[in-house]
C-alpha cells in the first residue's frame, strides 16, 4: 500500500490529530510498514487504547476503499504533503496539513498567490476596495486566496473571478458543507472557475476553532496577506499573525480613524507589522519579478481613491455626506454633527443623493451608501 494512501487513511481516522500522525510518520519509516503493525507496536510508539483501535480499524483495506469511493463519487480529489502537487510554499509553515481535499483547478496552486482577508461586516468602502484589489491582482497574474466567509472574503473572491488568474477558497469545514449558506452561488462559482480547499474530511461541520486553523493555510499558501478592513479583534488579524510568523509579507489598507472597521488595519500599520497600501501597485511592485513581462507592462495603475464610489456629478456638500456614509451607516443626527451642515440643507442634500441613487435610507432615519 503506497504511503499517500496510508496518510489519507490516518487523516480520515477520527480522534487522530496532526501531532499523532506526525509521531507515526517520524517513527515508522517507510510508512508502508504501518499496516503490518499491531496494537503492541502502536503502544511502543506511545499510541494505545482507543486511539490504537481506531487506527487499526481505519487501515483495513475495505474501510479505506469505502472512504476513497465516497470522495470519488462526490468529485473531490485529495493530495498529501508527500505529493508533487502539494504547494512547496505551504510545506514551509510550522504545521502544514498532512492532507488537502479539493474541488476545482489544482494547477492554481502553482501560480503566485496573494491573500485578501478582512471583516465579515465591512463598509461599502471595504467591499469595493477588496473587490477591485482582487480583480486587478487577478488581471496581472496573481491567484487570490481567501476564506469564503461573509464580507471581505466574499468580495475578494467575486473580484478575482472577474480577472483571469483564478481564486482559491479555503474552508473551515468539509467540502460537503457550505458556510455561510448564502454563499452557495459563490461556492459553486469558485469550484467551477477556481479551487476549493480544506484540510477537513467530509462531514466536518463548521466550528470557530476550525476557522482559526484554516487561517494558517490561507497565510501559508500566500506570498503576502492583504488586510482590507479589520476591527481591533478581528479573526483576519490572526491570518496576518500567521503570515508574519511564516516570514511572509503583510499589507494593510488604511481607513477612517473613527471607523471601528479600520482599527485593526491601522494598528498593523502603526506597529510597523504591515505595509500601508494606497495603490494596487504598492503590492505589485514587491513581486514584479514573478510576473511575465507582458503582464508587468499591461498592469493597471489603480489608486485606492478609484476603489471608493465615484463622486462624479456630486456637489461639495453631497460629496462630504457621501464620503461619511461610505465608511459606515449613520443616523441623521450623526450626519448633522459630523458634517456641520444645518438641518434644512442636510435634508435637501440627502434627498438629492437618494434621487441620484447614491445612498439609501434604512429604518430609523439611518442612511448608508450604495
Amino acid at each position: 500500500m503506497d504511503e499517500r494512501t496510508l496518510l489519507f487513511a490516518l487523516h480520515e481516522t477520527k480522534r487522530i490529530g496532526h501531532k499523532t500522525i506526525g509521531k507515526i510518520v517520524k517513527a515508522v519509516s517507510p510508512l508502508s510498514e504501518l499496516p503490518e503493525m499491531d496494537a503492541k507496536h502502536l503502544a511502543d510508539l506511545g499510541i494505545a487504547g482507543k486511539q490504537a483501535e481506531l487506527i487499526l480499524h481505519g487501515l483495513k483495506p475495505e474501510v479505506m476503499e469505502r472512504k476513497l469511493e465516497l470522495y470519488r463519487k462526490r468529485g473531490i480529489g485529495w493530495i498529501t504533503v508527500r505529493d508533487e502537487a502539494y504547494p512547496e510554499i505551504l510545506r514551509q509553515i510550522p504545521q502544514p496539513p498532512w492532507v488537502l481535499y479539493y474541488k476545482g483547478d489544482l494547477s492554481l496552486l502553482k501560480k503566485p498567490v496573494l491573500a485578501i482577508v478582512g471583516t465579515r461586516t465591512p463598509t461599502v468602502y471595504g467591499i469595493k476596495t477588496a473587490e477591485e484589489l482582487a480583480r486587478s491582482l487577478s488581471q496581472v497574474g496573481f491567484c487570490v486566496v481567501s476564506g469564503l466567509a461573509r464580507g471581505i472574503d466574499s468580495a475578494a473572491h467575486a473580484g478575482a473571478l472577474m480577472g483571469n488568474s483564478g481564486t482559491i477558497g479555503v474552508l473551515g469545514n468539509g467540502l460537503d458543507r457550505v458556510y455561510p449558506a448564502e454563499n452557495l452561488p459563490l461556492y459553486r462559482a469558485v469550484a467551477e472557475k477556481g479551487l476549493l480547499l480544506t484540510e477537513y474530511p467530509l462531514g466536518t461541520p463548521p466550528h470557530p476553532g476550525l476557522f482559526l486553523q484554516r487561517n494558517r493555510i490561507i497565510a501559508g499558501l500566500s506570498l503576502g496577506t492583504i488586510v482590507v478592513e479589520a476591527a481591533a479583534r478581528s479573526g483576519s488579524l490572526i491570518t496576518a499573525e500567521f503570515a508574519l510568523e511564516a516570514s511572509r509579507d503583510v499589507f494593510a489598507v488604511p481607513g477612517p480613524v473613527h471607523s471601528p472597521k479600520s482599527q485593526g488595519t491601522l494598528d498593523l500599520i502603526k506597529k510597523g507589522a504591515a505595509k500601508l497600501i494606497t495603490s494596487v501597485n504598492d503590492i505589485i511592485e514587491e513581486y514584479t519579478h514573478l510576473l511575465s513581462s507582458a503582464a508587468s507592462a499591461d498592469r493597471p495603475r489603480l489608486s485606492m481613491r478609484d476603489n471608493v464610489p465615484a463622486f462624479a456629478g456630486l456637489t461639495e456638500e453631497e460629496r462630504k455626506i457621501y464620503d461619511l456614509l461610505c465608511s459606515m451607516p449613520r443616523t441623521i443626527d450623526e450626519l448633522l454633527e459630523q458634517s456641520q451642515i444645518n438641518f434644512g440643507h442636510l435634508h435637501s442634500v440627502l434627498l438629492s443623493l437618494l434621487m441620484k441613487q447614491k445612498i439609501r435610507e434604512l429604518p430609523g432615519c439611518i442612511y448608508t451608501a450604495i
